[in-house]
C-alpha cells in the first residue's frame, strides 16, 4: 500500500493527513538509518498532474524521489530521479517490460529511433539531455489544411504553449502560412521534451510536413528558436553532437555562432544556420 494509507493508531488524525504521513515516514526513516545496510522504498500516489499526491512534506523528508513513468500502450518504462540528496538529479534509467520482468535498455537512443520511416515528410531527430545523458528523440509533425474556422493545435510530449509559439514564428519568420492549418506534434517513445534544444527539430518537422518534402534520414537538428526566428545555442552541444555521430548520422544543423569552436567530428557534417529560414533550407534542400 502507499504511504497515504498507513496510519499510527496513537494519532487522532485520519490516514493520509499531514501528521500521519509525517509520522509514518519518520518511523520508516528511523528504521532504515538505525540499521546498517537497510534500504526502504516508500510508495506514494501520483495525482493527475504527475506529482506526488498528498502533503509536500513527504518529498522533503526522504533522501531520494524516483518517478516511474511510462505509457500503458508501450513496453518501455523510464525511472527518473527528481531528487537525490547524495547524488545527481534528473538522471534516468530506461527499461523494457518483458515476460520475465523489467530489462535495462542500455542504448535508449537506438530504442527511441527504432522503426523510424524513411523518406517520410514531417519527421526530424533531435538530441536532448536527460540528466547527463544525451538521448536522441524523434519529433513527428503533421500539418494539414483546416476544415473549420479555428485551426486545431495538438501536441503529445511537447509543451503546448511552446508549440503554438513555434508555429507563430514559423509563419512570421519562415514565410509558411501555417495559421490556416491544423498542426499536430508527437514525440515518439513516450518521452516528454521540455528543453529548448528541441525547438529547431520541431520547426523543421513542421515545415517538412507543410511543404510535403522529406528530411534526409541521416540529419539531426539541435537548437533553440527565438521569437525573431534566430537560433540560440544550447548547453553541452559538443556532447550532443558526439552522440549524434556515434549513432551514424551524417549531418547536423546547429546554431551558426557555435560552429567555429566545436572542433571536428569525423564522418559528421555540421550545417550552421543563423535563423529558421537557413535551417529549413539546409534540411529540406540539401546541397548535392
Amino acid at each position: 500500500d502507499s504511504i497515504q494509507t498507513l496510519y499510527n493508531e496513537s494519532l487522532d488524525s485520519p490516514a493520509g493527513s499531514v501528521s500521519q504521513v509525517k509520522d509514518c515516514t519518520m518511523a520508516l526513516m528511523q528504521l532504515a538509518k538505525g540499521q546498517g545496510g537497510l534500504t526502504v522504498f516508500v510508495i506514494g500516489h501520483v495525482n493527475k498532474e504527475g506529482s506526488i499526491a498528498g502533503p509536500k512534506v513527504l518529498e522533503h523528508m526522504v533522501d531520494c524521489v524516483l518517478y516511474f513513468e511510462g505509457d500503458q500502450h508501450t513496453s518501455y518504462r523510464i525511472l527518473r530521479a527528481a531528487k537525490n540528496r547524495f547524488g545527481a538529479t534528473n538522471e534516468i534509467g530506461v527499461f523494457e517490460m518483458r515476460d520475465e520482468g523489467l530489462t535495462e535498455v542500455e542504448n535508449p537512443s537506438e530504442m527511441l529511433l527504432s522503426g523510424r520511416p524513411d523518406d517520410a515528410p514531417g519527421t526530424c531527430v533531435t538530441c536532448v539531455m536527460e540528466g547527463m545523458r544525451p538521448v536522441l528523440a524523434e519529433i513527428q509533425a503533421l500539418v494539414v489544411t483546416s476544415a473549420g474556422g479555428s485551426p486545431r493545435r495538438t501536441s503529445n510530449g511537447f509543451d503546448y504553449n511552446r508549440a503554438a509559439m513555434l508555429l507563430a514564428v514559423l509563419e512570421k519568420r519562415g514565410g509558411l502560412r501555417v495559421s490556416a492549418c491544423d498542426a499536430y506534434l508527437n514525440i515518439i517513445g513516450g518521452l516528454s521534451l521540455d528543453e529548448p534544444a528541441a525547438d529547431l527539430a520541431a520547426v523543421v518537422a513542421l515545415a517538412s510536413s507543410y511543404v510535403d518534402r522529406p528530411i534526409p534520414s541521416d540529419l539531426v537538428a539541435i537548437g533553440e528558436v527565438g521569437l525573431t526566428g534566430e537560433l540560440r545555442t544550447v548547453n553541452q552541444l559538443a556532447q550532443r553532437i558526439s552522440e549524434v555521430r556515434r549513432l551514424g548520422f551524417r549531418k547536423c544543423v546547429i546554431p551558426a555562432h557555435r560552429a567555429g569552436n566545436l572542433g571536428t567530428f569525423p564522418g559528421l557534417e555540421l550545417l550552421p544556420a543563423r535563423n529558421i529560414g537557413e535551417a529549413i533550407q539546409a534540411a529540406l534542400h540539401p546541397k548535392e
